[in-house]
């Protein structure tokens, strides 16, 4: 069951309203043109100048999966809103009302058969995230009759991503057992620009759900962080996840992070690790984390903490749960700098003491960085909190799709890595 909050804000109320009436059809108070606040000559991020690729000089991929998703008509409401915009408040406003509005539609969409001729399935994540990259591209390059400083304008970009990443959303209802599951954006862009992220896509299916387990009613809410090293040095895990370990309503009772691992693979990771060590994939926007296998770093905003942690998810329950066609694995592999050495070994049952983490289970990337933030959040602020990570099977296009931004095989794949995910969370709750 989908739990619906039983109010919103005058403000969420409002933009909510104007959003349906847009997308209804209904007239709406036209803005002037986009192209008349918005400077094109302003360079996004690398991450937004993808907005435009295409595969072997075709059409914009992100553009066709925006309108097949019908996000599209929720980049172009928010610029012609952005350009109306009077005042700082009330750009202030807008963002954080059309950011949420985003984040409601994704996951009302998820859980929901889409029907429209040619419209991408309900679970295809990836029109939220170029809905998102459009959205914030737009706000860079917005050109206000008022002034705004560079502050003030990245103040309504971190806006927009926490709101669309239902970051500031994860309120539970009173009298539940809670649930705080994540999920990650697409990756690896450059290499195919049509890919998604199934972690993702089974966050957006999760969101708001209510499960009856054992007569046992559990509520689970979800967030969709980025695949950028910034991020994660701002502490965007941290703010996200620290409200749910505290004492108080918002408590919640399993807190699990998710990311896509292997090929046909659900692992639960077991030990994570405080480093990173991947040098040879960048983030999102083409950055590096700064490490490598045998020279391992830590983010500069990590918080004090022991080399390894440990899941304290249920996961001999777990690994039960049927996720077929895939397999279940626990996964204690790492791979360590052994006390006194200076090379790194695999260990496939775990480190041993005194060693430094160059990859937990997880792998030395954002994957792995998540699990550790999280499991050192259970660790600070609720140590008897179950806690830790799950990596779900990689999501692949039919081989001989090399175009197309979707395909039958694509499509069945992502809806049995989001059954299987289901049914590793139920296997966690039973």
């Amino acid at each position: 069951m989908r739990l619906r909050p039983s109010s919103f804000s005058r403000s969420l109320l409002i933009g909510a309203i104007a959003l349906t009436t847009a997308l209804s059809g209904a007239p709406t108070v036209q803005a002037a043109p986009v192209t008349g606040c918005l400077d094109t000559g302003v360079n996004g991020t690398v991450e937004e100048q993808r907005l435009d690729n295409g595969v072997a000089g075709g059409p914009s991929v992100p553009a066709e999966i925006l309108r097949r998703s019908g996000f599209d008509r929720h980049v172009a409401l928010f610029n012609r809103l952005l350009c109306s915009a009077p005042n700082q408040r009330a750009a202030a406003t807008l963002v954080r009302v059309q950011g949420e509005a985003l984040w409601r539609t994704a996951t009302h969409r998820a859980q929901h058969a889409q029907t429209a001729p040619d419209a991408l399935p309900a679970t295809d994540d990836r029109g939220l995230y170029w809905a998102r990259i459009s959205m914030a591209l737009a706000l860079r390059q917005w050109q206000p009759d008022f002034t705004l400083g560079t502050a003030e304008r990245a103040g309504l970009i971190r806006s927009l991503e926490y709101t669309s990443r239902g970051i500031t959303s994860t309120r539970f209802a009173p009298g539940v057992r809670k649930i705080l599951v994540t999920g990650f954006d697409p990756f690896t862009l450059d290499a195919d620009i049509r890919i998604g992220n199934p972690s993702g896509a089974n966050a957006l299916t999760l969101d708001g759900q209510r499960w009856v387990v054992n007569g046992k009613t559990y509520e689970i809410q979800t967030v969709v962080f980025p695949v950028r090293y910034t991020d994660f040095d701002e502490n965007i895990v941290e703010n996200a996840l620290a409200p749910h370990y505290r004492s108080g309503p918002q408590r919640a009772d399993l807190v699990m992070t998710a990311s896509q691992g292997r090929v046909g693979i659900f692992d639960l990771e077991v030990f994570n690790g405080r480093r990173r060590s991947v040098s040879s994939i960048g983030d999102n926007n083409n950055l590096w984390g700064g490490g490598t296998t045998s020279a391992p770093v830590v983010s500069p905003s990590m918080p004090a903490g022991p080399e390894w942690l440990t899941s304290s998810l249920p996961l001999a329950r777990m690994s039960q749960a049927d996720v077929t066609p895939f397999r279940m694995r626990v996964n204690t592999s790492v791979l360590e700098i052994p006390a006194g050495q200076t090379q790194p070994v695999r260990q496939p049952l775990g480190p041993t003491p005194g060693s430094i983490a160059s990859e937990g289970a997880g792998g030395g990337y954002l994957s792995n960085e998540v699990a550790y933030r999280n499991t050192l959040q259970r660790d600070l602020l609720d140590p008897s909190m179950p806690a830790g990570h799950l990596h779900v099977p990689v999501l692949s296009f039919d081989p001989a799709n090399k175009t197309a931004i979707t395909d039958p095989t694509y499509e069945s794949n992502r809806e049995a890595i989001v059954r299987g995910a289901h049914a590793a969370l139920r296997a966690a709750l039973s």
